[in-house]
């Protein structure tokens, strides 16, 4: 694709993002340790059915992808600038996807 740059980003980043951008909800959720939480939009999402809850709506709600503009390693986490793409209003919009990895596994993603 022109114009998109290429960042180093953990497998299991890229994974997520390749999961949310195929609309592959069981990829998304496979990426996730069993305890994981993702806190969005003011609420968080704990354990592997509610995370995969969470990302139907969204995908429902705002039929988004993902395009990573910057990834730096911060407080023992990977935070990724991203611009989603949906239907919402200000899109497309700067968000930090902001990952706890543990291994080959997401433990926690905080959205901002």
């Amino acid at each position: 694709m022109e114009g998109v740059m290429s960042i180093p980003l953990p497998s299991v980043v890229e994974r997520y993002i390749s999961a949310v951008n195929s609309d592959n909800i069981d990829a998304l959720a496979a990426g996730f340790a069993p305890t994981a939480a993702v806190h969005d939009e003011g609420r968080t999402h704990e354990g592997a059915s509610a995370i995969s809850g969470w990302m139907a709506e969204t995908k429902r709600k705002y039929g988004h992808t993902i395009q990573p503009v910057d990834a730096v390693a911060r407080d023992g986490k990977t935070v990724v600038t991203a611009t989603p793409t949906g239907n919402f209003q200000g899109s497309p919009v700067d968000l930090q996807f902001v990952f706890g990895l543990t291994g080959d596994s997401t433990t926690t993603l905080e959205i901002h």
